[in-house]
């Protein structure tokens, strides 16, 4: 992926075809809900609210896994949301298909999205049979590890510098009453804390072996035993979290509470609402700091249910072109902790972190696709069954834990 400098892209003002007579509020659905979620948001509120319209904010709290359901049941029992949040991938693939989603194939076509958002997964995952259903508008890479340089300064031993090494400190911080770890409740964040070792830990084939190609074997084999084995040692190195929503550990590594999360790159949000700066408060390790790291291009893209409201529908255009516009990705992105989808915007100006991710993704042979574009929702739902209770009750082995990971891979759609 290639981002090039372009400041004319950050002057001037938003300018649409759409006359104030016929402006609207449009309810917007979403679960950013975190403190550097909230400020994300609202640049995209700002910024359609500038056009004439009026974003409503429909904010439910909790998690992906939590709002989903709800999107879903408005949307099929006929109260639709002018706009709604998913994840790139397959998780409105049934909506678009029963004919609920608004085809934005003219807009984008319009707008030269093709030419524009990088990578080009991104927009493939909103294309169903030839027409465009959905607007990227970030990216975002579940592959981090962030430390808190506090929480290692106060128990006496260097800040790791990749996984073992990450490990291997976990005593010390013990001593000093910091959890080595900071995992919450919620079952997704297990799950991309499996995913991500899985990824980094395990090698790129075999993890495109098991997520991509759907081998049950490679899910029941010896590579994958080992990465079981480092899951085992995560969730030991996360007792005491004692924390549901993943803003919540990421606020214990903030605190110095905790030494580290595996979170993706949205955790940045968080230290950045928090005032910490990155290399000097925190840091952070890419791909659990291997020494090839990987990154998959996940994130959020915007879904359109079909409204029978003229003024409503025009406003949906409006707001779906608003979140696609130079600036506005510059401003949400510098928020989210994400990387705009646009190829054409200055970022310049971002962290260390930040400029770690774009260095990986700047390599092809670096990046994959995520497993919200790899897996269907059902399977997705049936992984983090699995490690939620993985992660809560030691009692399940991480050998029987395998034996039910390859059986859902098995089925895997």
């Amino acid at each position: 992926m290639r981002y090039r400098l372009g400041m004319a892209a950050l002057a001037g003002s938003v300018a649409f075809s759409l006359s104030p007579a016929f402006a609207t509020d449009l309810e917007v659905t979403h679960w950013w809900t975190s403190g550097g979620e909230a400020a994300a948001v609202a640049e995209f509120a700002k910024a359609f609210d500038a056009t004439g319209n009026k974003w409503i904010d429909g904010a439910i709290a909790g998690s992906g896994g939590t709002a989903r359901p709800i999107m879903v049941s408005r949307i099929t029992g006929g109260d639709p949301m002018g706009a709604t949040q998913f994840n790139h991938g397959r998780q409105a693939e049934e909506l678009v298909q029963e004919g609920l989603m608004r085809d934005l194939t003219d807009l984008a076509t319009k707008e030269k999205w093709a030419e524009v958002i990088r990578p080009k997964s991104l927009l493939d995952n909103c294309t169903i049979e030839g027409k465009i259903y959905c607007a990227p508008v970030n990216i975002h890479s579940w592959q981090w590890l962030w430390l808190s340089n506090k929480a290692f300064t106060d128990a006496g031993v260097a800040v790791p510098t990749n996984w073992d090494e990450f490990v291997a400190a976990a005593p010390k911080l013990r001593e000093k009453n910091i959890i080595p770890l900071a995992v919450g409740g919620q079952g997704w964040q297990a799950t991309g804390a499996f995913d991500t070792m899985l990824l980094e830990l395990g090698g790129k084939d075999l993890y495109l072996k098991i997520y991509q190609d759907k081998d049950s074997e490679a899910a029941g084999g010896p590579e994958a035993a080992k990465i079981f084995k480092a899951a085992d040692d995560a969730r030991k190195l996360a007792k005491g979290s004692n924390v549901q929503d993943w803003n919540q550990a990421t606020n214990l590594v903030i605190t110095g509470k905790a030494g580290g999360q595996i979170m993706g790159d949205w955790a940045q949000g968080e230290f950045a609402v928090a005032g910490l700066k990155a290399g000097t408060d925190y840091s952070c390790l890419p791909g659990l700091g291997v020494s090839n790291p990987t990154l998959a291009t996940g994130g959020d893209a915007f879904y359109f249910p079909v409204l029978k409201d003229e003024a409503k529908s025009a406003a949906q255009e409006v707001l779906a072109s608003t979140m696609l516009k130079p600036e506005v990705q510059v401003a949400f992105n510098a928020k989210k902790g994400s990387l705009p989808v646009r190829g054409d915007v200055d970022v310049g100006s971002v962290n260390d972190c930040t400029r770690k991710g774009l260095d990986i993704l700047a390599k092809p042979d670096s990046v994959v696709k995520s497993t919200d574009e790899l897996a269907s929702a059902d399977t997705q739902k049936q992984k983090e069954d699995l490690f939620t209770e993985f992660f809560a009750n030691e009692s399940l082995t991480a050998e029987d834990a395998q034996k039910r990971f390859a059986e859902i891979i098995s089925s895997a759609d």
